[in-house]
């Protein structure tokens, strides 16, 4: 086990406060991309905002893992994984697609946590949208950071599949999708690193791609006004996941062993 150094928290700690301000035009070719890299229309994309202000990094900015350098913006954090745990998303207003829009970034906590998984940090950025000076769009994103672990099994799938609408993407819908968000992440395409590397059994199935399923079919029931999910267990290529909406204010993906992957709160226009 990594025994952090109190002295490099603080000063992942000293990043609290730091912003980052940048402008683009919402452009209709991105969301209709993402559109299609979710299985949805663009007119009613779930999470839209995301086909938007998309990471840039430049070829020798890119580290081993697929992911941006460390350093910039988010801190230097040395544990070598990086992983989406959560976001928690409130829609203001619609955005209009064609017109400028402005992201501010500030990074608001830095937690370090020790225990049975072994050392993790968490780093919590609150993200705006807006256009025209009003806010369209506003989100806390988690990122965890954590030690390399074990390798991880691949699940036994369950006597009896969980309830839910089944969802079996394949080795194209997750690099359209790493494609459509500008993902280089190698888990999601690269099998030889997830699993020689990561130690993941099978390619990882993105996060923010399960968070879209799901908040597509909350948005049955209604336009969303707020959609909050954590991450809680790893997705696999070649197993099928299991969309489910328990109550009119929650969905689930639960993995084909019955293991909840994800959960999410909703709450409606």
């Amino acid at each position: 086990m990594t025994i952090l150094d109190p002295a490099r928290i603080d000063e992942w700690r000293s990043a609290i406060g730091k912003t980052e301000r940048r402008t683009e035009m919402l452009e209709a070719e991105s969301l209709r991309r993402f559109a299609l890299a979710i299985g949805a229309e663009a007119t009613h994309a779930p999470l839209a905002h995301w086909a938007f202000f998309l990471p840039g990094p430049a070829d020798d900015e890119i580290g081993q893992d697929g992911h941006p350098r460390r350093g910039g913006f988010l801190p230097d954090i040395t544990l070598p994984r990086r992983m989406f745990a959560g976001s928690s998303i409130r829609f203001e207003a619609p955005f209009r697609i064609g017109a400028e829009a402005e992201l501010v970034s500030t990074i608001t906590d830095v937690t370090h946590k020790s225990g049975r998984s072994g050392e993790l940090l968490f780093v919590e950025v609150e993200k705006t949208i807006s256009q025209d000076g009003a806010p369209c769009i506003t989100e806390r994103q988690s990122y965890v950071y954590r030690e390399e672990g074990a390798p991880v099994p691949m699940p036994i799938p369950a006597a009896e599949p969980p309830e839910g609408e089944e969802w079996t993407p394949n080795e194209v819908n997750l690099f359209r999708f790493s494609a459509a968000t500008f993902n280089g992440h190698r888990i999601h395409y690269d099998r030889p690193y997830a699993t020689s590397e990561e130690g993941y059994p099978a390619l990882v199935i993105h996060g923010p791609f399960t968070a879209a399923k799901l908040a597509g079919l909350a948005m049955r029931r209604g336009p969303l006004e707020t959609f909050s999910f954590r991450a809680m267990a790893p997705l696999f290529l070649g197993q099928p996941v299991f969309l489910h909406s328990s109550a009119t204010d929650e969905v689930t993906a639960f993995r084909c062993d019955g293991t909840p992957a994800m959960t999410a709160k909703v709450s409606y226009k």
